[in-house]
């Protein structure tokens, strides 16, 4: 039987992890100077989060959670997002009450059954920020300048865009929709069938559709900055304001919305040309009321998650190859192994990267193998070497190479490999 990994699912293989963990350090690293910590949540939740949450009416909570009845006859959803999560470990564990001001991240991974593609998977990872307890526009405009500085440091800033929108507050969107899904019923007949069924459940998401039909007959709607109350609009400009002050590069957009319905006011979204369809790299925005909807006070908190695919996808070859062992290790006899052993650890031990191959091949076979490894040395206990105590330590691009006493051959490696490692930075 030839068993496989299910479909929207991928390995994610040795090759390509430097650039995950490019991605990964770089966020931990920008998130940090901001004082914001790390946040690990369980994969699985009840599925009343998200229903509550991210809405009933959502494509995510109708069509795309892998939910299913546990053996205790729980409902139980694969998360599809973190947010979700991370409000109710904020709640659950007292941070509401106790310490409402809190500025977390967190990364792993994500399940929807959407359709596959370039940059979209059904099992994904995100890595997400939420900040607890500020209202204010600084707050808004901190985190999106945040999410700028994490650009800039991952190496990406010039090929994405920023853009920022305000939903404003649930009145301003609720005169809104209504005036929105009156335009929208004027022109059903131009819509796809997908965008006719939301203009009764969630016209919203009409704007935010791909579908080019969809997109011409919604050039026209109403835009909803000029529905905002005087404090949405003030807050809005506010942030702006301190945007453009800090230098943090960003357009509006009024169209923009979100497809998670727990969303109020600020929200933004970081998008790229390079990925096809798929051309948001982040997105997040203010969801004020999420604390106090899972059962906390009311706390107002905004956040963002960013795809980590497409993320690697965007910074590619950039993230570098394997990392190349500064030693490669070869011998002959069971004594010769030993020596090798012991070597390559006390190397290890020291902070550099080693190898062997631990099948005893001809001393030719493995110096083609330290050849291929990109290796700086090979280090030699041919027999030669061992009936005289001694050890051959071979530079790989020059091919000079120098026989030493065992036990000279530690402090000799260390110096060279130290002296590689400076001219490699």
């Amino acid at each position: 039987m030839n068993i496989k990994r299910l479909k929207g699912f991928r390995d994610i293989l040795p090759s390509e992890t430097p650039a995950w963990r490019m991605v990964e350090e770089s966020a931990a690293r920008v998130f940090g100077k901001y004082g914001y910590e790390e946040l690990r949540l369980p994969l699985l939740e009840e599925t009343p989060l998200f229903k509550r949450t991210i809405g009933e009416a959502t494509d995510i909570v109708e069509k795309e959670m892998y939910t299913f009845t546990d053996a205790g006859d729980n409902m139980v959803t694969l998360r599809p997002e973190g947010t979700a999560s991370t409000v109710r470990a904020y709640v659950e564990n007292g941070f509401a009450r106790s310490h409402p001001k809190e500025r977390w991240y967190y990364m792993g991974p994500m399940f929807r059954r959407e359709r596959p593609q370039k940059g979209r998977f059904r099992q994904f990872h995100q890595i997400g920020a939420e900040c607890f307890g500020w209202a204010e526009p600084a707050a808004d405009a901190d985190v999106i300048s945040m999410l700028w500085d994490f650009t800039v440091d991952v190496g990406i800033s010039s090929r994405v865009s920023l853009e920022v929108n305000s939903l404003g507050c649930a009145s301003d969107r609720s005169v809104y929709v209504e005036e929105l899904r009156k335009y929208l019923l004027t022109r059903s007949e131009s819509l796809c069938g997908n965008c006719q069924e939301r203009t009764q459940r969630n016209p919203l998401r009409v704007l935010d559709c791909k579908n080019p039909n969809c997109q011409e007959a919604t050039k026209d709607a109403p835009a909803l900055e000029s529905y905002l109350c005087e404090d949405c609009s003030e807050h809005f400009t506010s942030v702006c304001g301190i945007l453009s002050s800090e230098k943090v590069p960003f357009k509006v957009n009024n169209r923009m919305v979100r497809g998670l319905d727990y969303y109020n006011r600020t929200t933004f979204e970081l998008l790229t040309g390079e990925l096809g369809s798929q051309n948001a790299v982040a997105a997040g925005g203010r969801y004020d009321g999420l604390v106090e909807l899972l059962g906390g006070p009311a706390v107002p908190a905004l956040g963002f998650a960013m795809g980590v695919e497409r993320l690697v996808l965007m910074v590619g070859e950039e993230a570098g190859n394997r990392a190349a062992p500064g030693a490669y290790f070869v011998y002959r006899t069971d004594e010769g192994q030993r020596r090798a052993i012991s070597l390559k650890r006390q190397l290890i031990g020291e902070g550099f990267k080693a190898d062997m191959d631990y099948e005893e091949r001809s001393l030719k076979a493995q110096m083609r193998a330290a050849g291929s490894s990109g290796a700086a040395f090979a280090v030699i206990f041919g027999e030669s070497e061992i009936a005289g105590d001694k050890v051959t330590i071979k530079e790989m691009q020059t091919s000079e190479q120098v026989t030493l006493p065992d036990k000279e051959a530690k402090d000799y490696l260390i110096q060279r490999l130290r002296m590689e490692s400076e001219l490699g930075d």
